[in-house]
């Protein structure tokens, strides 16, 4: 079994150690016994995304974020080709809004998204970061992860989680729970950062799932746990639920 994960603009877009995500997911795969392939694409590259069976890009400053999406804009037909073929998605982070139609900065200045989902994002001055608790459909327990955005999309029907407890969602200044991130398919994004693979085991473990389907293959009957990592999900919910766990 073999596999290629496409690292996008690494050097950049790696704030909050999120590289440790493709990081746990390789470590995950290859004690599956997949052979693992991790590809980089830098600005000045063409991304293969016609052989990759996982895409994934963290978040940046709103500098960095900018650049990234003009270097994508390019690719963003053989992006959806991937897609369409079924490879899996995660963008964590603001990269979540560059799959969006726009992103309109602080200063007004609007910027065309790579238009694969439809959503638009508007930058604010009012920047907020906190620990997050969600929750989810797709995943058992609670989601625990870090938001530092200073941004809201506006315009997502199928978020990826349900409720935040902690942090915000999309559209932070609604009343009430509402949700956060963008599931659509095999593409997941979120602003979680932290980062989220590492922090939450049955996320890895679910995309996973979604990576062996994709490719066809048998599942085994038990996915691999890897030193302290549920030990280290279990500390941090308690932290987060004042013990409720």
């Amino acid at each position: 079994m073999e596999l290629t994960i496409l690292h996008l603009y690494p050097d950049c877009m790696s704030l909050y150690g999120e590289y440790a995500n493709v990081m746990v997911l390789r470590r995950h795969l290859e004690a599956m016994g997949v052979t693992v392939t991790v590809e980089t694409a830098l600005f000045e590259e063409t991304p293969g995304f016609d052989h990759a069976d996982f895409i994934y890009m963290g978040a940046g400053t709103e500098h960095t974020q900018k650049a990234a999406l003009t270097a994508l804009l390019p690719h963003k037909e053989a992006f959806q080709a991937a897609i369409d073929r079924g490879a899996v998605v995660l963008f964590t982070g603001n990269a979540m809004e560059t799959l969006g139609r726009d992103i309109t900065d602080a200063e007004g200045k609007r910027w065309p998204g790579l238009g694969l989902a439809d959503f638009t994002t508007v930058e604010t001055d009012k920047r907020d970061p906190v620990d997050v608790l969600a929750t989810s459909g797709l995943l058992p327990g609670w989601v625990v992860g870090f938001m530092n955005k200073c941004s809201e999309t506006y315009g997502v029907t199928t978020p990826l989680f349900e409720w935040t407890e902690h942090g915000y969602g999309n559209e932070r200044d609604t009343s009430g729970p509402e949700g956060e991130g963008y599931v659509s398919g095999n593409v997941f994004a979120t602003h979680l950062t932290g980062p989220i693979l590492v922090k939450n085991p049955d996320f890895t473990d679910f995309l996973i799932r979604r990576i062996f389907e994709a490719k066809g293959w048998e599942l085994p009957e038990a996915l691999p746990v890897l030193p302290y990592e549920r030990e280290a999900y279990e500390v941090t919910v308690k932290e987060l639920t004042n013990g409720r766990g």
